[in-house]
């Protein structure tokens, strides 16, 4: 593993442990040469997925783009971390186990808005606003009012 800071090869594992959610190994390594120490996570990985995008473009998955996109719909919300990383994995399993190497970026949204909603109803609003080109005031109206439909669906005694 490279270093961050200086770029050496010569790097040592010094502490490796399962993450919380046992679905990945987190490993401290410090580097020979400069002395830097960081921290790296070791996924499993089922098959190289390929989104297909609206445009036609085919790209490599990347789960670090599906994480980053989530914690900016979450920034300045009170989510758990750990929370948050086991929507991603899911959401990365979900896709993996489908059986399929080319995923389209409309059945990622969809995954990540179904996340999101478990999660915060305002990181949901946010990513749904980008995800669906919201243009207009009403289109804040309408997920607002289909929201608050299953709160009251949820509420309901059983």
């Amino acid at each position: 593993m490279r270093c961050p800071y200086c770029g050496s090869d010569d790097t040592q594992v010094k502490d490796s442990r399962p993450s919380e959610d046992s679905n990945s190994i987190r490993r401290r390594r410090v580097c020979t040469v400069c002395g830097g120490r960081f921290t790296t996570f070791e996924r499993i990985q089922l098959r190289e997925l390929v989104v297909l995008k609206k445009s036609g473009r085919r790209v490599p998955f990347d789960r670090d783009k599906l994480m980053r996109s989530v914690e900016i719909a979450l920034r300045k919300r009170p989510v758990d971390p750990d929370r948050i990383e086991r929507m991603v994995n899911g959401v990365v399993r979900q896709l993996e186990s489908s059986g399929e190497n080319e995923v389209q970026s409309d059945q990622i949204g969809v995954l990540v808005m179904e996340g999101l909603k478990t999660l915060d109803d305002v990181a949901y609003v946010r990513f749904a606003s980008v995800y669906r080109n919201f243009r207009e005031a009403k289109d804040f109206s309408a997920v607002l009012s289909e929201l608050s439909s299953l709160e009251a669906i949820e509420d309901q005694p059983k």
